[in-house]
């Protein structure tokens, strides 16, 4: 049931006074919204940056002259047509991402948390993050996002070093970068987070790990560590082929990786994804809700979403893309109520393998407990074939690379696939890949 005009405006008077309020800090995640249920996260794409950096593949447009009030419209009108068909009455958590979201006005941001808190039930300490980049982030216009009611900073600082920077394409300098930390953790204290890209060409481990250590004296509660994924297409990419640069060294990526780990834990985070570190309890909510396969619905171009359209009598879920190109997403938006290009409904198998797959990625594994949230009558141990040895089971294969784990009463194979050695911290969860193409 829609909530009035005046009621939504108050959500962010109400959320206001909830913002310095953080998670308790505990062994496991944030509850996550289970499958089915009339719950869910909201991720929010924002289709447009600045400049395409030279290692980025991801839905980002270079704007030849937005209109804003337009495409604030239909991202209202979406996220209302997409919380009616899944039949979600609770919203857990809001991402703005991108693109390069805080070049949206903080009016585009308010109007569609005041949608979603008329469509749906937006509890006033629900997580609402902004992802930020230096350049279009000073303090004032931080705040105008605080007063528009987000609660959460997700800055992409990359690297503090300018040569890595200009190599990357990156508008802001490592002086950019700090000045726009500081303001943040003013405006947000314990809700900012920061990402930092290992792995790069040419890149050595003892510099990169003493700027790690230098970012630790400034940064706030939560950092992730994404290593450069040299992508086809992209202007790094084509440098590298061409010989202009050399190729990143896997090995050397995968010891910034480990010492980087260790560099973090000893500062006090806890590594709770295979790519993301927390402390003091500031784990990302709306994240882990992927990780967890609770439901999230994407809205803008090329958002991806994974719900069940109970509110239009479905029974199955569906994994959904919006059309990628902002102009003829507009279009289809102002047409049918929403730009949903493709619905692909998951089979069982396929959402069981997500949820493997995920949950691996976190230091809690995978519970008995939530497998059969999604597998009531499939155990883990029926999935495996696997014969109970004692308190441990062995999971076999490339995939696994051999991981045997204790196995208390109510619980099942541990995750945090990073303990795997032939894994390589690369970019997946943060930044957009879970929900949008």
């Amino acid at each position: 049931m829609a909530l009035p005009r005046a009621q939504a405006r108050g959500w962010v008077k109400a959320a206001k006074l909830a913002r310095r309020r953080r998670p308790a800090e505990n062994t496991g995640g944030p509850q996550s919204p289970a499958p089915g249920s009339q719950r869910a996260a909201l991720y929010v794409h924002w289709p447009y940056c600045e400049k395409r950096c030279s290692y980025c593949n991801f839905n980002k447009y270079i704007p030849r002259g937005v209109d804003e009030a337009a495409l604030r419209r239909c991202l209202v009108t979406e996220a209302q047509t997409l919380l009616r068909l899944s039949g979600v009455r609770r919203v857990e958590s809001v991402f703005f991402g991108g693109g390069t979201p805080s070049l949206a006005s903080p009016q585009t941001v308010a109007a569609v948390l005041e949608a979603v808190a008329q469509a749906a039930h937006l509890p006033a300490d629900s997580e609402v993050t902004l992802e930020a980049n230096p350049t279009s982030a000073s303090g004032s216009r931080l705040a105008a996002f605080g007063a528009a009611g987000v609660n959460r900073l997700s800055i992409g600082l990359q690297s503090l070093d300018d040569t890595e920077l200009q190599l990357l394409g990156r508008t802001h300098s490592a002086s950019d970068a700090l000045q726009t930390l500081a303001e943040a953790q003013r405006l947000f204290p314990g809700r900012v987070s920061v990402d930092l890209m290992l792995g790069l060409p040419a890149q050595r481990v003892g510099p990169w790990l003493r700027r790690l250590q230098d970012l630790l004296h400034c940064c706030d509660d939560h950092v992730s560590l994404y290593q450069l994924s040299l992508e086809r297409g992209t202007a790094l990419f084509t440098q590298v082929q061409q010989g202009a640069l050399p190729a990143p060294d896997p090995e050397l990526a995968a010891e910034m990786y480990q010492e980087g780990r260790a560099v973090l834990r000893e500062a006090g985070f806890r590594q709770y994804e295979v790519s993301n570190f927390a402390r003091n309890g500031a784990l990302s909510t709306h994240n882990w809700t992927y990780w967890q396969c609770g439901q999230y619905l994407g809205v803008g171009p090329g958002a991806h979403g994974r719900f069940i359209p109970q509110g239009a009598g479905g029974h199955t879920r569906e994994a959904r893309i919006q059309t990628l190109e902002p102009d003829n997403w507009m279009k289809e938006v102002m047409l049918f109520g929403h730009g949903t290009r493709r619905r692909i409904p998951l089979s069982e198998l396929e959402l069981l393998e997500e949820v493997l797959a995920m949950g691996l990625r976190t230091d809690v594994g995978i519970t008995h407990q939530h497998w059969q949230q999604f597998e009531p009558q499939l155990t883990l141990w029926d999935l495996f074939g696997a014969s109970k040895e004692g308190s441990s089971v062995f999971l076999g294969g490339a995939g696994c690379a051999g991981l045997s784990v204790a196995v208390p009463s109510v619980s099942a194979p541990r995750g945090l696939a990073a303990e795997n050695p032939l894994f390589r911290a690369q970019r997946i969860a943060t930044r957009g890949e879970p929900h949008v193409l």
